[in-house]
């Protein structure tokens, strides 16, 4: 069963900005550490964005300073805000959780246990 579901993704030129939002299905994951990944075609699953329970967030070097990781508690969702966007950043977004309270935003897949379907991003050149 899908315990999380993005939505937001599309096609979008390149400098445009998209908004990525992710809810939980199923069960809560207020106040868990929810994090960003992404997987372009032949590529392996990065690490893109992740904020802790206490609100610290960490970005990968690639998007810092153009995406932007936040949450809204008490609605259970978790946004991506992705601006000056580049072709390279063309990739299946997934939204990740996992059931546990932290202060770390972890950004290893492995500490991850819950995924959603993904949401396809595309950046025309």
């Amino acid at each position: 069963q899908v315990q999380l579901v993005e939505s937001g993704g599309g096609l979008v030129q390149v400098g445009g900005s998209l908004r990525l939002s992710c809810a939980a299905s199923g069960r809560t994951f207020s106040g868990k550490v929810k994090g960003w990944f992404r997987q372009a075609p032949g590529q392996d699953r990065a690490f893109v964005a992740a904020i802790s329970s206490t609100g610290n967030t960490v970005y990968a070097d690639s998007v810092k300073g153009r995406f932007t990781i936040s949450r809204n508690t008490a609605e259970d969702t978790v946004s991506l805000q992705m601006n000056s966007l580049k072709p390279e950043d063309t990739a299946v977004y997934y939204c990740a959780a996992r059931n546990s309270y932290s202060g770390y935003a972890g950004s290893r897949v492995a500490e991850y246990g819950y995924w959603g379907q993904g949401t396809q991003v595309t950046v025309s050149s």
